[in-house]
């Protein structure tokens, strides 16, 4: 009995933190949010562009979810406001995608 609660625990605690991603409530189980980044004083523009990165299980992280590529996907050099969108199946994969609004 004491061996197999220890090998919960140590599974438990391998999982614990192992993938994450921006979230104002935090990151629970099933993740599903958007929040701010950033906004200027500019109005909103006419263009939107996202970049998003990955990971699976906090071992395989992949993407560029930076402002600047979100800007070039978009073909933006002035930048009205910036937001993320964070959503996945906590501890196991999620995905962290940054949108950027402006001209």
């Amino acid at each position: 009995m004491f061996k197999k609660g220890m090998i919960a625990a140590a599974v438990l605690v391998s999982l614990s933190g192992c993938a994450g991603g921006l979230s104002p409530v935090g990151t629970g189980l099933v993740t599903d949010v958007k929040g701010p980044i950033t906004a200027t004083t500019l109005p909103t523009g006419a263009k939107n562009g996202t970049a998003c990165a990955k990971t699976i299980l906090g071992l395989v992280n992949q993407g560029d979810a930076s402002i600047a590529q979100a800007k070039k996907a978009g073909g933006i050099s002035t930048v009205s406001s910036v937001d993320y969108h964070t959503e996945g199946f906590y501890p196991f994969f999620g995905t962290t995608c940054v949108t950027v609004n402006g001209q």
